[in-house]
């Protein structure tokens, strides 16, 4: 996978990490930065899809990256219709592609 994220030799504001931890997305073990959005962490790691819409089953992904419109809908630990622009990843937690509205498969 490509990764998308500023290169330390590249970074003119010398921007100071905290160590890296993993979580998953579908299964698949990510790498992620202390207050990165899942959003964001999982554009750094070159994954652009993160839901279906519910009729057509069209790829959506981070859109506005501000919370308003709602494309880049995920499950978080079991949760539906989490932004994943605007939620803090952490370690470990899992994610998934949510499929429609969430709610026919997690019952919420």
């Amino acid at each position: 996978m490509k990764q998308l994220r500023v290169r330390p030799e590249c970074d003119t504001a010398q921007v100071e990490r905290g160590p890296a931890f993993p979580f998953t997305f579908e299964g698949q073990s990510i790498c992620a930065y202390p207050g990165e959005t899942i959003g964001a962490a999982l554009m750094a790691a070159g994954i652009l899809t993160f839901r279906t819409t519910r009729r057509q089953g069209r790829p959506r992904g981070l859109f506005c990256g501000i919370g308003l419109c709602f494309d880049c809908l995920v499950v978080v630990d079991g949760i539906p219709n989490q932004q994943a622009c605007l939620v803090a990843v952490k370690p470990d937690m899992r994610v998934q592609v949510q499929t429609g509205t969430g709610e026919d498969t997690y019952g919420n």
